[in-house]
């Protein structure tokens, strides 16, 4: 038995959810655009998850960032890998570069950070092949899907409060010299500890997360934490080697992403509450669809670039002086009036769900972007209309 979907209609957690709780056994393929990821389940827990075209998910990068290999030891394991047709961990083992308890953990790794990812896709198909297994054991592990849910939602939600602390990719940090703390003793974790030692006043926020072997995420946890603990703050930044002819169209990119997701979340929320046949209703949507905000409706990843390319267009016909001012005002005036609209008719709490929502959904592009949204303040608006309740007098 075989079904094919798309995370549009159904969510990458609740996905996960159903192979559990139906106790599935299988393999889901997940693809968007030409990154393609697997995870195999038996009997509702994963057992394996690989990736194609996502270098960041590979077993040799996490081994390289963590010095566990050289890149010269790497290049003479593909080379086998590629020659043998055996599986990547098998001949890293035979070529004893790695033990089996190791590469079990570093498996382990590999396929948490694999899934992970994909907490962060909102647009994708899959197709789930039920009984469907690797021909051997090799590099297998066991996962209980449930806790894996838990923290990637978790991991979702903290990222938002992580990107509010963490400065420009090119800002350099360094421990501070006399910390203001309560008492003689600090208490770090082991995480802290290992990305502290890595902090030496020289590297940029970008530097420390490629030396780092705790991968993207944790890295920055690690670092959020020691800056809100006032143990490491920015020391200044270094200056590009080559200035970006393409920032305007970073920025183009980061907003369209950003306000398209939340128009269309505060527009789905609307139309499941108050039925897609309400008159008004429509009316009202049709009129924040008017001029350059049609390009904000209903962005999905097919037609993204499409309206990437008509937005820039229609933009490019303002002054260049006013055109990004106009731009990010004009989306936060809709902004605004759409969630007024969405806390008179719906509630506060509605009103605070829709917020949350929001708030998960553009994680993602703001963190892609942490340069572009720094600079123009992207996420930091946002957020602050998000927390602001306005009201409109307007009646459906």
């Amino acid at each position: 038995m075989s079904f094919t979907g798309n995370l549009q209609t159904v969510t990458f957690p609740d996905l996960l959810q159903l192979f559990s709780a139906g106790k599935k056994t299988g393999t889901v393929n997940i693809i968007r655009g030409n990154i393609r990821k697997e995870i195999v389940f038996k009997e509702g827990n994963i057992i394996s998850a690989t990736s194609q075209d996502a270098e960041e998910d590979y077993l040799g990068q996490i081994l390289l960032k963590t010095g566990r290999l050289t890149k010269t030891d790497l290049q003479r394991a593909i080379y086998m890998h590629k020659t043998s047709g055996k599986r990547i961990g098998q001949v890293l083992v035979e070529m004893k570069l790695l033990s089996r308890e190791e590469l079990g953990l570093f498996l382990k790794q590999q396929v948490e950070e694999i899934i992970y990812n994909l907490f962060s896709w909102k647009e994708g198909e899959f197709i789930f092949k039920e009984g469907q297994l690797p021909a051997t054991r090799e590099g297998l592990v066991d996962l209980n899907t449930m806790n894996i849910i838990m923290e990637g939602t978790r991991r979702i939600d903290e990222w938002v409060e992580i990107q509010k602390v963490l400065p420009n990719d090119h800002q350099i940090l360094r421990v501070v010299s006399s910390p203001q703390v309560k008492s003689d003793e600090v208490t770090i974790s082991l995480d802290e500890f290992r990305v502290i030692t890595l902090i030496d006043g020289t590297r940029t926020l970008q530097e420390i997360l490629e030396q780092s072997p705790l991968g993207d995420f944790a890295t920055s946890r690690a670092i959020y934490k020691l800056m809100l603990g006032k143990l490491v703050e920015v020391s200044g930044a270094k200056e590009a080697e080559v200035a970006d002819p393409r920032e305007e169209d970073s920025l183009f990119w980061l907003l369209l992403r950003v306000y398209a997701a939340s128009f269309t979340t505060i527009q789905r929320t609307l139309e499941k509450k108050l039925g897609t046949e309400n008159e008004k209703l429509q009316i009202t949507l049709a009129n924040f669809r008017k001029g350059i905000w049609a390009y904000f409706n209903g962005v999905n990843h097919a037609d993204f670039p499409t309206n990437f390319e008509a937005l820039k267009r229609a933009i490019s016909k303002t002054p260049k002086e006013t055109r990004t001012l106009k731009l990010i005002s004009g989306l936060n005036q809709i902004l605004e009036e759409q969630l007024a609209y969405v806390y008179n008719y719906l509630g506060i709490e509605i009103r605070k769900q829709v917020a949350s929502d929001i708030k998960k959904e553009v994680a993602l592009p703001l963190a892609e972007r942490r340069e572009i949204d720094k600079k123009y303040d992207v996420g930091n608006e946002l957020y602050r209309i998000l927390k602001e309740v306005k009201v409109t007098k307007e009646v459906l």
